[in-house]
């Protein structure tokens, strides 16, 4: 057994997954209070420690605390699996994600796959089991209107996502997403191409698909990830929570937890993709691929990975308190009738450039 191996990831797993991911899911519900609390004119959380920050420790208690009270009309294994099928895909998924180049020497990555895009797709679309199983489990109308509704929705923005994708895999010629942070440091981001070959007639005039390709993710990302205006599985106002509407205690703050930490690892696989990951712009302390990192530039550009993952779930959290929620036809139709196609078109759009460029 390889333990030198074994005992990096682990620790990778524990301080990544456990010692950034879950404490920036209570983070972002407090920032998530504190921004609609300052575009509604209100004050948000602002007893429970300074400025409120301990809240999400008070909420967590109020969670560990409260009766775990089980209907007796609802089928129960599937019942009680149904959270955990939302929870685990989310936080599976951050394996692939390389927060950071390398530190004492090891890459900044749990695991370093050369199917990184596939890997998180394939398993981020389990969560919609889930959904499902809450849904139908709960025995109820109201829920399992919200699961039938959380199955077409992300089944279809599942197809739009997977295709957004595409026109940068092909631009890379890599699936690996630590090599193509490495390639995106170099010659510029694919969102940002100001720097290496991103300034040639090439880098120009790949930055249009790109553009389209970003657009199309981020907003497919808002619809795998419930939120609004696209959160049309749980809208209070048609269906009560939707389909956890018969769900207290933690298991109702799994589904909440697997919420944020959907939309934190969108968030680092749109920095990753989009916006370099762990490079700072015009390619300042970019290490050599496979050269020696000083403790010092590791922890940078760690530091600089969460500080665009953070403006990422800002960003999400303004569109939620700015735009209202669509109506169910408009969702599909946005998705079905535009991205869908929008999608395809730019997959050839890049090919064609791609041919013309070479």
């Amino acid at each position: 057994m390889d333990w030198p191996y074994l005992i990096a990831s682990t620790v990778k797993i524990v301080v990544f997954a456990f010692m950034m991911i879950l404490p920036l899911v209570a983070l972002s519900v407090w920032a998530e209070r504190r921004v609609s609390a300052a575009i509604q004119d209100r004050v948000g959380p602002n007893r429970v420690g300074p400025l409120g920050l301990l809240q999400p420790v008070a909420d967590g208690i109020k969670f560990l605390l409260k009766e775990d009270f089980t209907p007796n009309h609802v089928r129960k294994g599937y019942y009680w699996l149904a959270p955990a099928l939302v929870m685990i895909p989310s936080l599976l998924t951050c394996a692939v994600l390389p927060f950071g180049s390398s530190l004492f020497g090891e890459k900044m990555v749990i695991a370093d796959l050369d199917v990184g895009p596939l890997f998180v797709f394939a398993i981020a679309s389990l969560t919609v089991y889930g959904i499902v199983l809450a849904g139908w489990a709960s025995n109820s109308k109201y829920p399992f209107l919200g699961g039938v509704r959380s199955t077409s929705q992300m089944i279809s923005y599942e197809i739009c996502l997977g295709l957004s994708v595409i026109p940068l895999i092909m631009i890379f010629g890599e699936l690996n997403l630590g090599r193509i942070v490495q390639y995106q440091a170099e010659n510029g981001w694919a969102l940002l191409p100001l720097w290496g070959e991103g300034l040639s007639l090439k880098g120009f005039l790949l930055a249009i698909p790109v553009f389209i390709s970003f657009i199309i993710f981020t907003t497919s990302m808002f619809a795998e990830t419930n939120r609004l205006p696209f959160d049309l599985p749980e809208c209070e106002t048609e269906l009560v929570a939707g389909y956890h509407t018969e769900y207290s205690s933690m298991k109702f703050a799994l589904f909440f937890l697997g919420e944020y930490a959907a939309m934190i690892i969108g968030s680092g696989l749109a920095v990753t993709l989009f916006l370099g990951g762990w490079s700072l712009p015009f390619g300042w302390l970019t290490p050599e691929e496979g050269a020696a990192v000083p403790i010092w530039q590791g922890l940078v550009h760690i530091g600089v990975f969460f500080a665009k993952v953070i403006g990422f779930i800002l960003f999400f959290i303004w569109i939620r308190w700015s735009l209202p929620r669509f109506r169910y036809d408009q969702l599909m139709r946005l998705g079905w009738v535009f991205f869908f196609e929008i999608a395809l078109a730019n997959v050839i759009l890049t090919a064609l450039i791609l041919m013309f460029v070479k």
